[in-house]
Formats: structure tokens, C-alpha cells, sequence
């Protein structure tokens, strides 16, 4: 434990029990799935070519719910739970999402009825506590949320993000790795903010970083290329939620200056930018998304094949290379955040400029590019297709309980 009494071994062994608990949990799950249907079949907008298990959002949810439950037993972090309702409305609203998840996997909502479950949640986390009290504005000093406004901007930033992760959630490992990297930059950022004081000890923001970081990386080992399952929308929205509740405990109570330390200015300006620089990719993602769908004048859910990680294939980046391209701007990014805390020399950014120019020569000059084919990583073979629509019947049938559920899996 540190002098400002913060329990960092603690919260090494809560992301251990996040990671260890639902890399362990997503065996039997990848087993169930495939038993009852609970799969993801191929098609023409998807890049997969097999059925695979999309029920990895379920290990996921349990994981989280194992560790919270020892974060709770914990009495070095006893504080973020005494006296709060906050972990009741963390656990609550991500069970709503988790839910709401589910059924689109199973059912495929509507857009109005996905977006009603966000609001639903964000309702959840508000109603309970989890949610944003202060900004501190460049120029303008803190600005206090009203009880009028507070409520519509949790919905929008719990949508935003949500929204932000499942469209990213297009490669294998590609949401994981991409969340796991930034959740564990906020958690370092918020965990520093509680070491000077800048952000008070029983804040949840950085245990709520800690555990997401965990199950992410629990769940990699069998999401990564080839994936042997997928977390679905209901994991998805399970880290987009997660990642939402954690930037506004962390953003929205942070004092947001060093104490008179160097690098003040930079802490004077982070709390409010700290998620749009760890969060870059799915957010850049997104936007690209809602500019080109309303431009084209599709609805923002209609999908397409235009995403940053579609495009790093069509460049003539492999599976892997395209997710490992993301994860490197994601970790360029939360460096660029992380590095100055340590570092207060304006010198400290040229690192991270560098690497930034380099992973953009990598993306556009790597050798293997001149050999590029700009169509054949996203398309499927027609074998493959009609695997796929047999494959569909299968499922459908064995989820409405007739024929062998096993049929379906490959």
C-alpha cells in the first residue's frame, strides 16, 4: 500500500481473479454455446467463414460479477463499497446491458429496442449513483451538473460508448485488445489521480478499470485469430457500459490538477480528454461510421464493410496485422496520456509522435502491401456461403427446439 493509502496490490489481485476467472469460464460457455445454438454464422457482411460461439459476453459478465464480488470481501477496498449505492448500480446496469445484449444475439433487435436497453441502463448507473458530478472546462474553471442535465448525459455518453465498442467488435481480438489497452491506461491515470489527491480514495472509476482490463484479457486467449469464440453483443455492450461508467467516475470527480507539481497545465486539461485520447479508435470508428451512413443516407445501424479494420484488410493486412495495427494506435494513444504523468518535460510527447509516424508508415508501406488484393479479404467463398445458410437453418431450428443443436458447429 502506497503513502496516500491506496491498495495497488489489491487491485493486482482483482484484475488476476477478473482475468484467471473468465478465461476459465469461457471453456464450459464455448461448450453450452455450441449445444444450444447460441452461434454466429457466416455471411457476406461478416469476415468469418465458420460458425463460431458467440456467447463469450456470458464468461465475460461472470467474470465481472466474480470479481466484484471478491473486490467487496476485500477490506483494503472496502471504501469504494461502505456507505454507496454505486456497486449495486454498477452490477445492475451491467446486467441490463448484458440482457439486452443477449437478446440481440439470439433475436436481433431493433435499433429503437437496442438503444431503449442503453437508456435503460444508463438509467440504471444514474439512478444508483454511477455518474458524472463535475467537468473541469479549459478556461472556465468546474462546471457543476445539474440534476437536469446529469441524466441526459449519462444516457448519451453510455450510448456513445457502447455504441463506439460493438462496431469495433468486427475482428478477432480486436474489441478485447483494444478495451484491455484502454482500460487499464484509465486505470493508471485514475489510480495516479488518487495517489495526489486529485481524485478522492473511495471513488469505484479505477476498480471498475481494473476488473474490465481482467476479463478482457481473460477472454483473449480464445478470441484472438482464429477466434474459437466470439463475445457477441452482449459483451460488447457489457465493456462499452463498463468503460462508460468508468471514464465518468474518473472524468466527472477528478479535480484534475497535480497540487502545484509539474505538468499541472496537462493535468489541468486531461479529466475531460482523457477517454476521447484512450478511447480514439472505437470513437474515430464511430464517427467515420455516422458521417459515411448519414451521408449515404442509411440508418446508423445498417452495417457496412467500411470500418478502420475493414479498410486495413482491403489495404492487404492480414487478420492479425490489421487488429495488431489498432491495438498499436490504441496503446500510441493511452501513452501519450500515461507518459507525461511521469515525465514533465514537453520532450516527453516526441516518443510518442515518433511511434505514432511510424505505426502510419507500417500501416501504408509494410513490403507484403505491394502484393495487396483489395477485394478477397472480405469476401466468401461461395462453399463457405452456403455452409453458412445450412448452417443458419440448423441454428434456428435448434433453438426453437427442433433437430440436433450440435449440427450447427464446425
Amino acid at each position: 500500500m502506497s503513502s496516500a493509502g491506496i491498495p495497488y496490490g489489491w487491485y493486482g489481485v482483482v484484475l488476476a481473479v477478473a482475468a484467471l476467472s473468465t478465461w476459465g469460464l469461457t471453456f464450459p460457455v464455448r461448450a453450452l454455446a455450441g449445444r444450444v445454438g447460441y452461434v454466429a454464422q457466416p455471411d457476406v457482411r461478416k469476415v468469418h467463414q465458420r460458425v463460431t460461439p458467440e456467447a463469450g459476453g456470458v464468461a465475460m459478465f461472470l467474470g465481472f460479477l466474480v470479481a466484484v464480488c471478491l473486490a467487496a470481501m476485500i477490506p483494503a477496498l472496502d471504501r469504494q463499497f461502505a456507505g454507496t449505492s454505486e456497486p449495486l448500480g454498477l452490477v445492475l446496469g451491467a446486467a441490463a446491458i448484458f440482457i439486452v445484449g443477449v437478446i440481440d444475439d439470439l433475436r436481433d433487435m431493433s435499433a429503437p429496442a437496442k438503444m431503449a436497453g442503453q437508456v435503460l441502463a444508463a438509467s440504471v448507473l444514474y439512478f444508483l449513483g454511477v455518474t458524472w458530478f463535475q467537468f473541469k472546462v479549459p478556461l472556465a474553471g468546474f462546471v457543476v451538473l445539474s440534476p437536469d442535465v446529469t441524466p441526459l448525459l449519462t444516457a448519451v455518453w453510455v450510448i456513445a460508448i457502447t455504441n463506439a465498442v460493438n462496431l469495433i467488435d468486427g475482428l478477432d481480438g480486436l474489441a478485447a485488445g483494444v478495451v484491455a489497452i484502454a482500460s487499464g491506461a484509465l486505470a493508471v491515470y485514475g489510480l495516479h489521480l488518487q495517489h495526489f489527491g486529485n481524485l478522492p480514495t473511495d471513488t469505484l472509476g479505477p476498480l471498475v478499470a481494473v476488473i474490465t482490463c481482467g476479463i478482457c484479457l481473460g477472454f483473449l486467449p480464445h478470441n484472438f485469430h482464429p477466434a474459437k469464440i466470439f463475445m457477441g453483443d452482449a459483451g460488447a455492450l457489457l465493456l462499452g457500459l463498463l468503460m462508460a461508467a468508468a471514464t465518468m467516475l474518473i472524468g466527472g470527480r477528478s479535480a484534475g490538477s497535480t497540487g502545484g507539481r509539474s505538468g499541472e497545465t496537462y493535468f489541468f486539461f486531461a479529466p475531460l480528454f482523457i477517454p476521447f485520447f484512450i478511447l480514439g479508435v472505437p470513437l474515430v470508428d464511430m464517427a467515420f461510421a455516422f458521417v459515411r451512413r448519414t451521408a449515404s443516407r442509411t440508418g446508423f445501424s445498417t452495417p457496412d464493410k467500411n470500418h478502420l479494420h475493414h479498410r486495413l484488410l482491403r489495404l492487404g493486412h492480414g487478420h492479425r496485422r490489421s487488429v495488431l495495427i489498432l491495438w498499436a494506435w490504441t496503446a500510441v494513444l493511452s501513452g501519450f496520456v500515461l507518459f507525461p504523468l511521469y515525465v514533465s518535460s514537453v520532450n516527453a510527447f516526441i516518443p510518442f509522435g515518433a511511434l505514432a509516424l511510424a505505426v502510419v508508415l507500417f500501416t501504408l508501406f509494410h513490403p507484403s502491401l505491394r502484393h495487396r488484393d483489395d477485394e478477397a479479404p472480405l469476401e466468401v467463398p461461395a462453399p463457405v456461403a452456403a455452409r453458412a445458410r445450412r448452417s443458419a437453418r440448423v441454428g434456428r431450428a435448434a433453438r426453437m427446439g427442433r433437430g440436433d443443436p450440435g449440427e450447427g458447429v464446425a
